[in-house]
């Protein structure tokens, strides 16, 4: 059985046709590395009109039998900062057509890696969304989004912080019937585009995936005979190519 957790990415819909702000986050996988505290991400619409745009951060929690809860952002102990991420700013105002930018912050021990998710919500402008419009500007844009059928399209991410002395130590195990790759580092490393296909057939191939081995856990699969595995190991900013044939 694969000893490896996925953390997932959230879709949230409203509206059934594809018209008004339609925002893209880019990657959905984001990674602050240890000597850094900050981290630019742009948001773009690719719609007809503005998109006001809220983001929300919730922590992941494993707890010890690897289920995950999503958590708010607690204050330090002193209640004077916050311990974990936030986002500067919390609400975007994206022009039809254009870009934006938050820088998500982190704040707090560096001591172990934590997750995050990092939710990026289209929303009709209200006044208690705190977005710095006019009363006549909002019904404007309410108007114009009631004109049809609007889908707004939102995407939870997910962040990583790695610890401050980030450690890598990735240990293979090639046995005849099983692969294993176990994290024995202090951060998350990634088994990027695994694909499994036929030694006979180059069409016969599964699905691409891309799995997170978080520390102390291990990535394994079972070897089918007349098959041959194909996977990145990606270690930060290092990436090795890896084939596994099973004759």
């Amino acid at each position: 059985m694969k000893r490896v957790f996925l953390l997932g990415v959230a879709l949230v819909v409203c509206g059934q046709v594809n018209a008004g702000p339609q925002i893209n986050v880019g990657t959905v996988y984001d990674y602050l590395d240890g000597e850094k505290s900050t981290y630019l991400k742009r948001v773009f619409n690719s719609g007809d009109s503005t998109a006001f745009v809220k983001v929300n951060v919730l922590e992941i929690v494993y707890d010890a039998d690897g289920t995950s809860r999503e958590v708010p952002v607690t204050s330090a102990a002193d209640g004077a900062s916050r311990n974990g991420l936030m986002a500067s700013p919390a609400r975007l105002i994206i022009p039809a057509q254009g870009m934006q930018g938050t820088r998500l912050l982190y704040m707090g021990e560096r001591d172990r890696e934590r997750y995050f998710r990092v939710r990026f919500v289209p929303v009709v402008p209200e006044k208690e969304n705190d977005f710095v419009v006019s009363n006549e500007e909002r019904e404007e844009y309410r108007k114009t989004l009631s004109a049809g059928v609007n889908v707004m399209t939102g995407f939870g991410t997910v962040f990583f912080v790695r610890p401050k002395s980030t450690r890598y130590d990735t240990v293979i195990n090639d046995s005849v019937g099983r692969y294993e790759v176990r994290n024995n580092g202090n951060t998350v490393l990634v088994v990027d585009e695994f694909k499994s296909c036929s030694l006979a057939d180059e069409s016969d191939c599964g699905a691409t995936v891309k799995h997170h081995v978080m520390a102390g856990r291990v990535f394994a699969f079972d070897k089918e005979k007349g098959r041959e595995y194909r996977f990145k190991l990606v270690e930060g900013e290092r990436k090795q190519d890896f084939k596994v044939v099973s004759r």
